[in-house]
């Protein structure tokens, strides 16, 4: 396969570079203005009506509620006849209680920008760009109810970036399942009549506890956490009712579905225990990321190129889940993490939600940026990048992924 010189994907990259700098102020204030207003998962009307103002105003063709999602929507732009279809995915929910503290302002300015710079500077003759606007990353699974309405059919490539606390283009997430587990037992009055009481809590507890005794018996990377939602009104009340919420990763969902079913029964015995009831409900499945390693790599040498070294991920721990992975199991996908905090410092605190809208945190941004649009216009004017690209993602469903 022939390799295209060089000095083509650095115009490229220049055309986005110039593009991005020119915008860059209004860039840069589109990210904090998200950032100043926090929204959560599907509430996020002022976000996406701003996302959607803004590549109108570019001269994207935007249709909103895409999928069925109020706050989704997909902005398309063609360049000509035939061609690929890429995806820019922008994310926009922040979190509870912390905002931004996973940046996904960064993210959504990200899809902004390098789309914009696309449409206005890719000297390209044919294919279609979509920015999709996917609501509810932080546990709702907006991606997957996309992909489930059909939104990404025809897409041959989607990227996005991360910031975090390392930059590295090659790095996978854990497969995710979510449980919702309610005990139903029987008031009495804790002091006067206690043995007339069925204790909820208790079993909650004792399901806690079961789970705890498995730890020590799962495979490595094995995630099993989960919060008491919901203990009982008073304390001079026995508990008729407990809440539990528990999330199960693995790197592979085979896994997670096996340890599912673990969980599920040390509930049942906790309840069992005390002569509870026990119910549950489960959300959207989360994937694994599968990686795809020359898209990956032409992002990480757009990163370079701007003086941002590029690291190899840590060979175990420090990973998420996200529904990004149930996208890239189904078409060539990337999801390249850019360092906005030092090592050692966690997304989802109240230090990376500051570093979302600091100067580390912009600076990021506007390296992701470049890269993101630099390594669009690279697919839509290499074909021998897109076999690459293509020949990766269908030697890696064979092979189980890349994480």
């Amino acid at each position: 396969m022939s390799v295209r010189p060089i000095p083509e994907r650095d115009a490229n990259r220049a055309r986005m570079e110039a593009a991005i700098g020119a915008a860059w102020p209004e860039l840069e204030a589109f990210a904090l203005d998200l950032h100043a207003h926090p929204e959560l998962a599907f509430e996020e009307r002022r976000s996406a009506a701003a996302l959607v103002a803004a590549l109108e105003g570019a001269g994207f063709e935007v249709e909103v509620g895409a999928g069925g999602l109020d706050t989704a929507f997909v902005a398309r732009h063609r360049f000509g006849p035939g061609g690929p279809r890429l995806a820019l995915l922008a994310e926009y929910d922040a979190l509870p209680q912390l905002g931004h503290a996973c940046g996904h302002n960064l993210i959504a300015t990200a899809a902004l920008g390098a789309a914009r710079a696309l449409r206005s500077a890719l000297a390209a003759d044919a294919g279609e760009l979509l920015v999709i606007g996917c609501p509810a990353e932080e546990g709702g699974g907006g991606k997957i109810l996309l992909l489930e309405a059909g939104v990404f059919a025809g897409v041959d490539a989607a990227l996005m970036f991360h910031p975090g606390a390392r930059t590295m283009t090659i790095r996978g997430a854990l497969a995710a399942t979510r449980i919702t587990m309610r005990f139903y037992g029987k008031a009495a009055h804790a002091a006067g009549a206690p043995e007339l009481g069925i204790n909820a809590l208790d079993a909650c507890i004792l399901t806690f506890n079961a789970i705890n005794a498995l730890r020590q018996h799962v495979k490595d990377e094995t995630r099993i956490h989960g919060i008491i939602s919901h203990g009982g009104s008073a304390p001079n009340i026995v508990p008729e009712y407990a809440e539990a919420k528990f999330l199960i990763r693995h790197r592979r969902s085979e896994e997670v579905a096996a340890l599912r079913e673990r969980v599920l029964a040390a509930a049942r015995g906790a309840a069992a225990a005390v002569g509870a009831r026990f119910e549950f409900d489960e959300g959207l499945a989360y994937s694994e990321r599968k990686v795809n390693v020359p898209l990956a790599n032409r992002f990480a040498e757009h990163l370079e190129a701007q003086g941002e070294p590029v690291k190899a991920a840590p060979a175990v721990g420090g990973v998420g889940s996200s529904d990004f992975g149930n996208v890239s199991q189904v078409l060539p996908a990337i999801h390249p993490y850019v360092a906005i905090v030092p090592e050692g410092v966690s997304a989802h605190t109240p230090d990376f939600a500051a570093a979302a809208a600091s100067p580390a945190g912009l600076r990021g941004l506007r390296l992701a940026t470049v890269a993101l649009a630099a390594t669009a216009a690279d697919l839509f004017t290499e074909p021998e990048l897109r076999e690459a690209v293509r020949a990766d993602f269908e030697a890696t469903r064979t092979a189980g992924g890349t994480t």
